[in-house]
């Protein structure tokens, strides 16, 4: 109980501790910001896409359910300063399994409205050729 107070205190001072995790790592921020723009890439945000979001957050990157909001806050104010190509430009040095886990996240989030829109085909497409990721690999299951 006294290590939650001391923590919500310091998350007072410090800010929240989810944002700092994105704001302090470029390649995670530039991850978030290519799945928030998967989610509006069909023109509307739906429940599920924002539900396979937080998980993907929560499982994949350790953010705290309780950080999340804030997290798609800080995306929301200075995610404008960077464009998906910049964004996918910090992932084409990275290992090639890193770069599949974006595709098959970024696919995921496409999914889960049971809905592929155009858009959101293109826009996988496009970051898959820029990624050098075959889309085998998108959809088959991580060994």
């Amino acid at each position: 109980m006294a290590f939650a107070l001391l923590d919500q205190i310091r998350s007072i001072f410090d800010g929240d501790p989810g944002v700092r995790k994105v704001a302090d790592d470029p390649v995670l921020s530039a991850e978030l910001l290519m799945l928030f723009r998967m989610i509006l890439a069909d023109g509307s945000v739906s429940e599920s896409e924002m539900v396979a979001f937080r998980r993907i957050c929560k499982e994949a990157f350790g953010i705290p359910e309780s950080s999340i909001d804030s997290v798609i806050e800080y995306l929301n104010e200075f995610g404008y300063e960077t464009n998906g190509s910049q964004a996918v430009a910090l992932f084409r040095d990275l290992d090639l399994e890193r770069r599949k886990q974006l595709a098959r996240h970024m696919a995921e989030i496409a999914k889960a409205d049971s809905q592929l829109a155009e858009t959101e085909v293109r826009l996988l497409r496009r970051t898959l050729d820029l990624l050098d990721i075959s889309p085998v690999d998108v959809v088959k299951p991580e060994e």
